[in-house]
């Protein structure tokens, strides 16, 4: 699966996107697969109130959407306009 990491998300965890075999069935489960393999990622989601979530370009509202055979999902913050 490919994971894509925007804005201060990429800062935290230092790189742009990355592939990765993942177990996790839901989004929270995959937030919370990757908390157990790096701090960096436990500092980048310790806030996912701040966080919006794209499963395979589709913007998702609710964590607990199932991200079964999806292909991409993209971490980034709020958007504002101005």
């Amino acid at each position: 699966m490919k994971i894509l990491y925007f804005s201060w998300l990429r800062e935290k965890i230092g790189v742009p996107f990355e592939e990765l075999e993942v177990t996790s069935s839901t989004v929270n489960d995959l937030i919370k697969e990757l908390i157990k393999v790096d701090q960096k990622y436990a500092l980048a989601f310790e806030d996912i109130k701040l966080l919006r979530v794209a499963v395979d370009q589709k913007v998702i509202n609710d964590l607990n959407a199932s991200i079964k055979n999806a292909k991409e999902i993209a971490f980034f913050p709020p958007m504002t306009g101005g």
